[in-house]
């Protein structure tokens, strides 16, 4: 079966497993036993006389009783402790190379939810993880010990068809958002699989299959609702708390919770021209270089994706990627949201490329598009998985590149899954660098490097070895799609936010100014004086 990795280039499924690399707040909280953690819980739904929790820089914190029962009932929606039987299920995310487990979970309703469980987590300095659609690639949408704010119970959405906007709460899929707007001939410019949150892939930034007609996802919204780490509800956009406006659109989850986006959307009520084209191996190099050579004048309406893949046999194998052999591929995905006869001119290219073995570009919806190859909703690989990623801006793609990215994917464990690279520029370039926090719009191309496994005993050893195995592309690259992959070190994030970094750094001191939301693509307020 063929799945797609974060960036849409075709890949190959595993069998189900999970997978982690564990940050500090997993260490500190090693230190105290899961089974003492909630030893005096003696049933579900119990709350226990005293609760060992892991606080915002490590340190043990305990709760009382009384503390917990404050919380729950001043939550709409429940408050889950490890006997819960929900607990399980919700503490997940998609990458299951994080199994961890929060002391507690307030799965919020709404924006007062939001304001309580902030409240708390401040008040209490614990260690604090948001979730939205908990997708979450980097795994920083759980922790262990915490207290995980989960906003998938918000996914009310409000379209305004004559105004072309829509307003969406924080749970929301991109899946779920395409299809409502498409119901209605409209659309906003999301990511490639239709299973992500649109929370965390719009404060990120947001790239997508139409990201170069109409821009990032975050160039898109109009208005964010916010709680920050004062416990104050706040309408952002451009006429109110214009600083945090600037800095949301691209800054990632540093500054607060968003619990509601208002997006820009945009007609698009005709088929667009999609698919990917599975090539051999063998003849990478002239077909990349060729895919190369053909996006340096790919209309904005074009969006393209290439590089070297896996394909492995899965049980259940189905869909159209099932006849193509385990082994390694090439693949290009090409996604055209023009008039679809200028695009079956513009694509006309790609059949001289060379023979695909697999695959082919047709007429379709845009939700179709959006789930990849197969068709399939959802596209993605599925849960539960071992994933590691690592990515970085290219602005200028040369043939050394080309020849590292061959070399690397050929001598790659069996397990490395894609080594891919999409086009940006287009519409996102023509925003200036410095008129939202997203800085490396002058990019040509996002670099992707994905392993996938399904043996969790091996989940530190493979991320060690994908991360040894990027230090060969870092000199090519500047800065990272900071949805992709855990914090990075300060001299990566400066060249992630470049002359937008000081800028950010004075938000983080005004907005959450303790650092109570660090999980995340880390801005670190500076010490007081």
């Amino acid at each position: 079966m063929f799945t797609f990795n974060p960036l849409g280039y075709a890949s190959r499924s595993v069998t189900l497993g999970r997978r982690q690399f564990l940050g500090a707040a997993a260490a500190a909280v090693a230190v105290l036993p899961a089974s003492r953690l909630w030893a005096d819980a003696s049933s579900a739904g119990a709350i226990p006389d005293s609760l060992d929790a892991v606080g915002a820089s490590g340190q043990p914190v305990t709760l009382t009783a009384s503390d917990i029962k404050d919380l729950r009932a001043s939550l709409r929606g429940p408050l889950l402790l490890v006997r819960d039987q929900a607990y399980d299920q919700v503490r997940r995310v998609w990458n299951g190379a994080f199994d961890r487990h929060p002391a507690l979970i307030a799965r919020c309703t709404g924006a007062a939810d939001v304001v309580q469980a902030v409240n708390f987590a401040r008040t209490h300095a614990l260690l604090s993880a948001v979730r939205g659609g908990g997708h979450s690639i980097s795994g920083q949408s759980a922790c262990d010990g915490g207290l995980m704010i989960d906003l998938a119970l918000m996914k009310d959405i409000q379209l305004d068809s004559a105004h072309q906007t829509a307003k969406v709460q924080s749970g929301v899929l991109l899946g779920e958002l395409d299809a409502k707007s498409q119901s209605v001939g409209l659309i906003t410019p999301l990511g490639t699989a239709s299973d992500t949150g649109i929370a965390g892939l719009t404060l990120g930034g947001g790239q997508g299959r139409l990201m170069r007609k109409f821009g990032l996802s975050c160039d898109n919204v109009r208005a964010f609702e916010i709680v920050t780490a004062n416990g104050k509800l706040l309408k952002v956009s451009a006429e109110e708390n214009p600083d945090l406006y600037w800095g949301l659109r691209g800054g990632g989850g540093n500054f607060g919770v968003v619990t509601n986006f208002e997006y820009q959307l945009h007609p698009l009520n005709h088929q667009v021209l999609a698919g990917v084209m599975m090539y051999p191996f063998s003849q990478a190099r002239s077909i990349l270089s060729a895919l190369l050579d053909f996006a340096a004048h790919a209309p904005d309406e074009l969006y393209l994706t290439g590089g070297p893949v896996s394909v492995a046999p899965t049980p259940n194998n189905t869909g159209p990627g099932a006849a193509t052999p385990p082994g390694r591929y090439v693949a290009i995905e090409a996604v055209y949201s023009g008039d679809l006869s200028k695009g079956e001119r513009i694509l006309e290219p790609l059949a001289k490329f060379g023979k695909p073995v697999a695959g082919k570009i047709t007429a379709k919806n845009y939700v179709d598009a959006q789930n990849g190859f197969t068709g399939a909703s959802p596209p993605a690989l599925p849960p539960g998985l071992g994933v590691y990623v690592k990515s970085g801006f290219v602005n200028t793609f040369s043939d050394n590149l080309l020849g590292e990215i061959l070399r690397a994917f050929e001598s790659g464990p069996e397990w490395l899954d894609s080594i891919g690279f999409g086009l940006c520029a287009g519409a996102v370039a023509r925003i200036k660098p410095e008129a939202t926090a997203y800085w490396n719009r002058a990019a040509q191309w996002d670099l992707l490097l994905a392993g996938v496994w399904s043996d969790h005993s091996q989940d530190q050893h493979n991320a060690a070895v994908l991360h040894d195995l990027w230090k060969v592309f870092e000199p090519f690259t500047q800065g990272y799609y900071v949805n992709t992959e855990p914090s990075a070190d300060e001299q990566r994030l400066r060249a992630t936010y470049g002359d937008n970094y000081p800028r950010l750094v004075q938000l983080k001191n005004k907005y959450d100014p303790t650092n109570l939301f660090h999980l995340n693509a880390n801005i670190k307020p500076t010490a007081p004086a």
